[in-house]
């Protein structure tokens, strides 16, 4: 099996302001105040300022390694420039997916530019000894107000620098499975795929349903699904593990408040470019569908089992009346586990080098807990609480708990980087 392509990584770079002395300007000082001071900051930036905001520095700091930023900045053009130069179907994709990984950088290196500049403007007007005491305490206030400002671009940037997973624009595989339970811990399995196909609505993605085992009273003992869009995979890569439920089940008589569990795997989608399967290392076998169905059930040999001999992956798919449609999607599920092995492979490499994944990634984990009488979600591994159950499970808060995630994930890759792990 050929490995995954590894693109090409951008490392995290300490950033540093970069503040010199240019002519002074008595005008900018009133184009400044006439630009509101306190813009709003972005959700993910005010999720950072949280972790790593620093107060505004007085003495100008080391110099930026301005010629690494020059040459993302000088790719970005590039890229942008061939773009118009209407290429091969082929490269039109791979510069296109190239271009968008390097859109936010590019944008955040400008907008720290731009700001360092105001800094140093201001820095060369109050060291203009002629300079008034009442335009001095205008420009005073200014400097506080862009060095914050200034703060605030610089951690953007140390975001955006950060590596990029390289499966975060993939789609992804769901697959949500009963746990410990019976019929609760299906018809749990059941609320939460609804939850994430919510979301996914919510988000503008497109779910199709890959194969299902419904539970007896409910809910689904099994349900896999593929969930396309932008991004799909890097909002949905934190909820892989198990998820537990607490609550008082339809069919209790007592009132008793009962646990069960489902587990969760989020998977990118492979595409055949990603994963190199031999057909010599495959078994494949056809036979009847089993369940219900109607006439087509039993009758014809349209479900497929495949087995990846060097693995031991076994895929069946018999949801589909075509044996050669089940055959794709089986197909399509086996590169994307192989594709998630692999991945998964390489990111315990790196986690046990800088310490910095979230949780072990061991799916039997406890993650979350659901806690339904007190209408409380609890997320273990960043210790978030929140009184907000019935928006969260129909997927309207669901975004707040993702955010907090990723958050937490980036600054602990800020602070392996800064650390020299």
């Amino acid at each position: 099996m050929r490995s995954i392509r590894n693109r090409s990584r951008v490392k995290s770079l300490s950033i540093f302001f970069s503040i010199g002395l240019i002519q002074s300007d008595r005008n900018m000082l009133q184009r400044n105040r006439a630009r509101p001071k306190n813009r709003p900051m972005s959700r993910q930036t005010c999720y950072l300022v949280r972790f790593a905001f620093q107060e505004p520095v007085s003495e100008p700091p080391a110099m930026l390694p301005q010629d690494k930023l020059d040459l993302i900045l000088r790719r970005h053009e590039e890229i942008s420039s061939r773009l118009t130069e209407a290429p091969a179907p082929a490269v039109f994709v791979a510069l296109s997916r190239e271009l968008a990984t390097l859109d936010d950088v590019a944008s955040a290196i400008r907008g720290h530019r731009a700001q360092t500049s105001e800094v140093e403007g201001l820095h060369a007007m109050l060291a203009d000894s002629a300079l008034d005491a009442e335009m001095r305490g205008l420009a005073e206030d200014e400097l506080r107000a862009a060095q914050a400002r200034l703060a605030e671009l610089e951690q953007e940037l140390k975001i955006a620098l950060l590596p990029k997973d390289a499966a975060d624009e993939k789609n992804a595989i769901l697959e949500v499975r009963a746990g410990t339970g019976g019929d609760e811990a299906a018809l749990f399995a059941g609320d939460l795929f609804r939850m994430y196909q919510r979301y996914a609505e919510l988000k503008g993605w497109k779910v199709e349903i890959l194969s299902a085992s419904e539970g007896t009273a409910g809910g689904f003992k099994e349900i896999i699904a593929e969930i396309a869009g932008r991004g799909v995979f890097a909002r949905l890569k934190f909820e892989s593990g198990t998820h537990r439920v607490q609550r008082v089940p339809d069919t209790e008589t007592q009132g008793r408040i009962h646990t069960s569990a489902a587990t969760v795997a989020v998977l990118p989608q492979a595409e055949e470019v990603d994963v190199d399967i031999n057909e010599a290392d495959l078994k494949i076998d056809t036979m009847r569908a089993q369940g219900a169905g109607g006439q087509h059930v039993n009758k014809t040999e349209s479900a497929i089992r495949i087995t990846h001999i060097p693995t031991g992956t076994i895929i069946f798919v018999q949801d589909e009346r075509s044996q050669h449609k089940n055959r794709a999607r089986a197909m399509s599920l086996l590169r994307s586990r192989i594709y998630d092995a692999e991945r998964q492979k390489l990111d315990a490499e790196r986690a046990a080098d800088r310490r910095s994944q979230v949780g072990s990634g061991d799916r039997s984990e406890r993650i979350r807990t659901y806690n339904f009488p007190q209408g409380r979600l609890t997320d273990h591994r960043i210790n978030l609480t929140l009184y907000k159950l019935e928006k969260i499970i129909t997927g309207e808060a669901l975004d707040e708990v993702i955010d907090a995630l990723i958050t937490h994930h980036q600054a602990e890759q800020l602070a392996a980087s800064e650390g020299g792990q």
